[in-house]
């Protein structure tokens, strides 16, 4: 009898041994338990063999073999309830009694099987579970115990190499299918199906889904098509909560009845793949997890692709349209000479509201929602307040819809603004470069116009130069420019003429041409300011005078009208942010083109007397400049005589010794020879005063106390306040 026992354990050793060596050749996992199930079955003549995998914390059935239909519907099993000893040695009927709460042990009496013996398939790293061998008759065992245990080993080793086998194989396949079923040119429906689809037969799930990441909602969008059971959320709100896991409980995690893998792009995480509930009530398992990670990060991939490439037909297809664009806004200023057909393609370009300012400020042209039209006015306000400089782009709140503002320029010249209504607020590059071709193409327009004030300057100061000398030469010519500005030159003006009077700071570091653009640059406001409220005030230039030729039939209240026109004036200079004093001096009334060089002469020596008589006013006509009417008209080379012989060896003193002697004795004499008057205009001590005026009379040698002398030296003072130019 020892002798035939020792047979049959030889027998069945050599058999585990073949087994063994069998198993470790297996190509995958289901080929090395199969062959398990039908070597056991075969050689111990069994009525059922079982493989039970632990699977998180339950023993979940892998496969069966034989009549175990009385037995293996108690499973799955909790793992706590179970023996601890199941996944460490090998176990037998024969131990029920020792473990008495053992839950698997309790199942086996429950269910009739006489007997049993467990083989753990456990390795010095993974516990896979055991197999179950199982009689429901009584048949004597033999002690194999040690025999089973290394058996047991070798199985899981097998098992482990399947499985490893396997997950390479799945990772072969799943690059075959990406790149036999994925492609940048299919829709993202398209692309989705497909990954869910393979999420989901991948990992033997029921359902599989894509979320994605809408950062204007902060949620995460479920994306369709979905495969299987619709069972997930349309949105999932990201609020206060600052982790992953918080949202997605089963993040990278198996043991679950679900799986969430993140997919990352750039660092960020656009999106994720989901999936649920495996079939046969199973938990995910690690394998599932590596899987669904392979997949996820070919979508990762796959939508950064589509991403880059549809951004790509997008620009491509936004370029078209702005050159598009460009050729008919070219056209449009080769067509017009104005901005509004500019601003109603900038407007459909932008699809919103545009407007176009010159460098004053003033809207140009525009096209706007009615709605809006009260934006221009604030719009303009606030860029007087903040005077934008050239370069820069800034978008201001306006109660409404928030405005681009950007310069214009031409050649070392600023010609206007651009305003573009910008709902979002932003500007990629490619509408930054929308926004340069828009300026480029107003800058065009601009400069056309520029080019056409420029002749309309120039015809206007050589009219001027026809026409304001003593005696005319060519009187068709004039009559010709005169039409050309539609003006009428027979009906009565008046000639004022404009002294712009830098101020020191101004000045400081400038040369003449330097200084002569600051100058034109206010004058270029003052334009702007008094044609803005009457267009047949004629302006222009001569020499460096500026001109101004004014109709009398505006003149209702003289006074009036004149005083208002130089507040206007003012105004304007404020305006240009230029530190400078204005003068002005008018002329007599014009009745023929004759008379208009008289006027002009008047206006000059008018401006001569205002900047030393009358700088407070700042402005006088030459009627209101009393006796200096009549030595207007008086003969100049006796006029210089006049002046040289009364007042010659004061001027020498002034600029020798750069003491004003000739304004104190014009003050004293305007006193009315009242010492305390002169010291308190003068604002000097009246010691100071007596030591002048016998300076004064030591040098003419005079006596101021004459009657006489006094008004001989009134006379020369006024007659030098009209010829200033000539001394």
């Amino acid at each position: 009898m020892g002798a035939n026992k020792e047979k049959i354990i030889n027998r069945l050793e050599h058999h585990l041994r073949m087994t063994s060596r069998q198993l470790i050749k297996m190509g995958t996992e289901e080929e090395a338990i199969h062959y398990l199930i039908e070597s056991f079955k075969s050689e111990l003549y069994c009525d059922f063999v079982g493989v039970i995998l632990a699977d998180v914390d339950e023993f979940v059935p892998k496969a069966w073999g034989g009549n175990a239909n009385e037995f293996s519907h108690v499973f799955p099993m909790e793992i706590e309830k179970c023996s601890p000893l199941i996944l460490e040695q090998s176990l037998h009927s024969k131990e029920t009694n020792k473990q008495e709460d053992c839950l698997l042990m309790a199942k086996l009496k429950e269910t009739g099987v006489k007997t049993w013996f467990t083989v753990p398939l456990t390795d010095d790293v993974h516990r896979f579970g055991y197999c179950i061998i199982g009689f429901f008759t009584y048949v004597p065992l033999l002690e194999m115990d040690k025999i089973f245990d290394e058996f047991g080993k070798d199985v899981a080793i097998a098992i482990s190499l399947a499985r490893r086998k396997d997950q390479q194989l799945r990772k072969i396949e799943g690059i075959e299918w990406i790149s036999r079923n994925l492609s940048i040119n299919q829709s993202l429906k398209e692309n989705i199906n497909e990954f869910t689809t393979q999420a989901g037969l991948g990992t033997n799930a029921q359902s599989a889904c894509i979320y994605l990441f809408n950062e204007k909602e902060n949620c995460f969008d479920l994306q369709v098509p979905i495969f299987g059971i619709k069972d997930f959320d349309e949105k999932i709100i990201v609020d206060h909560k600052n982790t992953f896991k918080e949202y997605f409980p089963f993040i990278e995690k198996s043991g679950g009845h679900q799986i969430t893998i993140p997919i990352i792009v750039d660092l960020k995480t656009i999106g994720v793949l989901q999936v649920g509930n495996k079939n046969g009530n199973l938990l995910f398992s690690e394998d599932d997890v590596n899987t669904l990670k392979l997949l996820s990060d070919h979508i990762a991939i796959l939508l950064k692709n589509a991403l880059l490439y549809n951004l790509e037909k997008d620009n491509r297809k936004r370029l078209q349209i702005l050159l598009d664009y460009q050729q008919a806004l070219v056209k449009e200023t080769v067509v017009t000479d104005d901005f509004h057909g500019v601003t109603k393609m900038l407007a459909e370009l932008y699809c919103g509201s545009v407007i176009l300012l010159d460098r004053f400020f003033h809207p140009i042209s525009y096209k706007i929602e009615e709605s809006e039209l009260g934006d221009i006015g604030k719009l303009r306000e606030v860029l007087e307040n903040e005077r934008i400089r050239t370069g820069t782009f800034k978008i201001l709140e306006q109660g409404g819809p928030p405005f681009l503002i950007s310069p214009i320029n031409g050649v070392n010249a600023l010609l206007g603004y651009l305003a573009i209504c910008i709902n979002n607020g932003d500007l990629d590059e490619f509408d930054q470069l929308t926004v340069e071709l828009s300026r480029n193409i107003c800058s065009i327009q601009f400069i056309k116009q520029k080019l056409v004030l420029d002749a309309d300057k120039q015809a206007k100061d050589t009219l001027m130069s026809k026409l304001l000398v003593k005696n005319i030469e060519d009187d068709q010519s004039i009559l010709q420019y005169a039409n050309l500005f539609q003006w009428d030159i027979f009906k009565p003006h008046r000639v004022a003429n404009l002294s712009i009077d830098l101020a020191e700071s101004e000045v400081a570091g400038l040369n003449l041409f330097e200084q002569t653009v600051k100058k034109s640059i206010v004058w270029d406001y003052i334009n702007e300011g008094i044609t803005l409220k009457s267009k047949k005030i004629l302006m222009a230039t001569l020499s460096e005078h500026y001109l101004f030729i004014v109709p009398i039939e505006d003149e209702k209240n003289r006074k009036q009208f004149w005083a208002d026109f130089y507040k206007r004036v003012r105004k304007a200079v404020s305006k240009s942010m230029i530190k400078c004093e204005v003068y002005l001096g008018i002329g007599s009334k014009v009745e023929n083109m004759n008379e208009y060089f008289n006027s002009y002469e008047q206006s000059l020596q008018v401006l001569n007397v205002v900047k030393s008589r009358f700088k407070s006013k700042g402005y006088s006509l030459f009627e209101e400049i009393g006796s200096y009417t009549i030595l207007h008209d008086l003969n100049s080379s006796v006029v210089t005589t006049f002046i040289k012989s009364q007042l010659g060896i004061l001027l020498d003193f002034t600029d020798k010794k750069n003491v004003d002697l000739l304004q104190t004795l014009s003050t004293y004499l305007q006193n009315n020879g009242n010492a305390k008057g002169t010291s308190d205009e003068l604002f000097i001590h009246r010691s100071s005063l007596l030591y002048r005026l016998e300076k004064i009379e030591s040098l003419l040698e005079i006596d101021l106390n004459d009657s006489e002398t006094r008004f001989n030296l009134m006379m020369a003072i006024k007659l030098y306040d009209l010829n200033r130019q000539i001394f």
